[in-house]
């Protein structure tokens, strides 16, 4: 079994839902030495989250945002936590709901990905900064 690792800054992004798949793969070619294994991608932030969904259409990524701030609206009287503003504490619960970490497949040296799947950023703060991934992958 092989394994290989390498950590990955991304720049700062405005708040919303980002693709970055591509950026994933480029940062760990060695997943083409992988007939078969797994990839866990994991960002070391708790403001910030991962997530695998629609990569072609970009409307999806709007309405992705637009229900994640109805859902988790900023300004809640009732937040003990907003040291850092009012995206603060929304950031954090909308990053709980979503997860830390995605898991892929990897067959044939390629991410096993469906054909309109992708794997997000989701920057839930209005100036996250840089953010950092964890990019795993072992298999034979």
């Amino acid at each position: 079994m092989k394994i290989f690792q390498q950590m990955l800054q991304l720049r700062e992004r405005k708040r919303g839902f980002h693709l970055i798949t591509a950026e994933v793969i480029n940062a760990l070619p060695q997943i083409h030495e992988l007939k078969t294994g797994i990839c866990q991608v994991f960002i070391q932030h708790t403001s910030a989250s991962l997530t695998v969904n629609e990569n072609a259409d970009p409307t999806v990524r709007q309405d992705f945002e637009m229900y994640f701030s109805k859902t988790v609206p900023e300004n809640d009287p009732d937040y003990l936590h907003d040291d850092e503003g009012p995206d603060d504490m929304p950031a954090h619960l909308k990053a709980a709901m979503l997860g830390s970490s995605v898991t892929i497949p990897i067959r044939n040296g390629r991410l096993a990905l469906g054909m309109w799947q992708g794997i997000y950023l989701c920057e839930h703060r209005n100036h996250g900064g840089n953010r950092m991934l964890v990019i795993s992958a072992w298999g034979e």
